[in-house]
């Protein structure tokens, strides 16, 4: 084998769809499930960096501009434009001048298209667009354009077409040891987390994608030197549509002079993030009543009319984001951007970044393992060839064709016994793969009944676990539907006749179902109820 990744998040299904684009032979493991960690639990938005124009850092304003456009043509199905309000306020951080111009340089320099450039707002038009935000002090607003994604769909549709293009996949595979030959990096020992059986992978070079993990990992190397990850922890909550009736996504400042997002999503409203020091269970963060008041805080102060309290909140995530930290520096000197490290043994690790920068964090390590494997083997790899490749679902002509493939499938659905919104959110999720769910939809009803599931759930679930490694309730409820963060009503409704279904598919053990439920039922438990505070 050519190249191993360790990790299943967006970073390391980036480096196999573009090393096996390249015709190399790749294989990913990753110890829980496909973008169980920080790629599941981010502002699910496809960046433009707007931020960044604050530190003049221009040439990340335009990379990241443009590689958003890129991850939207190569998968509408997954990112879906999202017109922002960016209100000012007297004495907030923006002002009407500053914000002009600052959008208009974004827009220039992010190559943004015409019909989605910045706007700007008078107080009265901003709030008919959004009639819950603060009116006192208001000087108008700035209006522009992110992209909303499925931060843990859109892995797995680039983690399925690196599959289908040659590359192996496996989850719940972890790596529990590294393999020397002449001092040189040569393997891993990993085992099988569904059956604790062991093995010996070995490749020619192997690539440490492991997120908030890449210092465990460059631990059992000896090399973790230099620099060194510092985690940090951002929240998000979710409400209920009727309780928090958000027309309009927005994007506003703080007192404190941090940046919040409010999102309308699926008759649901979100907002986050917030952005502590986290020295936790990695595999585990929680949300702490300080964090949740601090978003409480921050809605309250910009929707004073919504009244919201903690007794509203219907859900939640918590994620960690692996900032660079280089020793001697204060700790307030993090570095966001992603860094390439390679150890004396030869063993490649990645850390940083953002889900915007995925592909261009996959070209510069395949360009690195390319140059390395070609100096070794005589072997000549081509450049990069995703730019302009559909991930999985993403073969519906562009953005542009994707209105007209909506508009089909959703009345082909109609026309198999599906309600018009039940249609449309499986066109929305699977793209051009809805033709396989709306088969199964279709010859699946008495199987359905047979095992007490809704037809339309066993349709996602029969896909996911056929085409998506689903393995367990929570691979399906949270990664493969996003169920537990904005439908948590509709995971305990099913949930009970999804788990049984499973247990027979695999031929779990009764005390594997049990772990499993457990393991579900915590998690839906813990959406809604912080802890006091972290132990470190």
């Amino acid at each position: 084998m050519d190249l191993l990744v360790i990790g299943g998040g967006i970073t390391g299904a980036g480096i196999a769809l573009d090393a096996a684009l390249r015709g190399m032979k790749v294989a990913v493991v990753e110890m829980q499930d496909f973008a169980a960690g920080t790629s599941s639990r981010s502002t699910k938005l496809v960046h433009g960096g707007l931020r960044y124009l604050k530190q003049f850092e221009i040439g990340v304003v335009a990379e990241v501009g443009k590689e958003r456009a890129i991850v939207y043509e190569n998968g509408p199905h997954v990112t879906t434009p999202e017109w922002m309000l960016l209100p000012f306020y007297k004495g907030g951080t923006f002002g009407p001048f500053t914000t002009n111009i600052g959008l208009r340089v974004y827009d220039f320099l992010a190559g943004v298209k015409k019909d989605e450039r910045r706007k700007m707002m008078k107080p009265e038009e901003a709030l008919k667009r959004e009639p819950l935000l603060k009116r006192e002090g208001m000087n108008g607003a700035g209006y522009y354009v992110e992209y909303k994604t499925d931060d843990a769909r859109l892995t797995l549709e680039v983690m399925k077409r690196a599959v289908e293009k040659g590359a192996l996949a496996l989850n719940y595979m972890k790596v529990t040891d590294l393999v020397y030959e002449n001092s040189a990096v040569a393997g891993v020992k990993a085992e099988d987390l569904t059956d604790g059986t062991v093995q010996e992978i070995r490749a020619k070079k192997i690539v440490n994608a492991a997120g908030p993990w890449v210092d465990t990992l460059r631990e059992i190397d000896h090399s973790k030197k230099g620099k060194s990850l510092q985690l940090t922890k951002g929240i998000h909550l979710v409400f209920d549509g009727k309780r928090f009736p958000l027309k309009q996504a927005v994007y506003f400042d703080t007192p404190d002079g941090r940046m919040v997002f409010a999102i309308p999503r699926e008759g649901k409203t979100y907002v986050g993030t917030t952005d502590t020091v986290y020295k936790g269970n990695i595999a585990h963060p929680r949300m702490t009543v300080a964090d949740r008041d601090y978003v409480l805080g921050a809605i309250d102060f910009m929707f004073p009319d919504v009244k919201i309290t903690a007794d509203d909140v219907e859900s939640s995530w918590s994620g960690l984001r692996p900032l660079i930290h280089e020793d001697g520096k204060s700790p307030s000197e993090i570095s966001r951007k992603d860094e390439i490290f390679v150890s004396h043994s030869g063993f490649i690790s990645i850390a940083g970044g953002k889900l915007t920068g995925y592909r261009k964090m996959a070209e510069s390590i395949v360009d690195l393992v390319a140059k390395q494997l070609g100096e070794e083997d005589e072997a000549d790899y081509p450049k990069t060839a995703t730019m302009h490749l559909p991930i999985s679902g993403g073969d519906v002509g562009g953005s542009e064709g994707f209105k007209s493939f909506m508009t089909n499938k959703v009345s082909e659905g109609k026309e198999l016994g599906l309600t018009e919104e039940a249609a449309r959110k499986l066109v929305q999720r699977y793209g051009s793969n809805v033709d396989i769910v709306f088969d199964i939809y279709k010859n699946g009803k008495e199987k359905a009944l047979a095992e007490n599931l809704d037809p339309v759930v066993y349709a996602g679930l029969r896909y996911s676990i056929d085409y998506e490694m689903a393995y367990k309730p929570v691979d399906f409820f949270i990664r493969r539907t996003g169920a537990l963060f904005f439908d948590i009503g509709w995971v305990r409704e099913h949930k009970d006749a999804v788990i049984m279904f499973m247990k027979k598919e695999f031929s779990w053990s009764e005390e594997q179902a049990a772990a499993y439920t457990e393991e579900l039922d915590v998690l839906i438990y813990e959406a809604s109820h912080p802890i006091e505070k972290e132990e470190f």
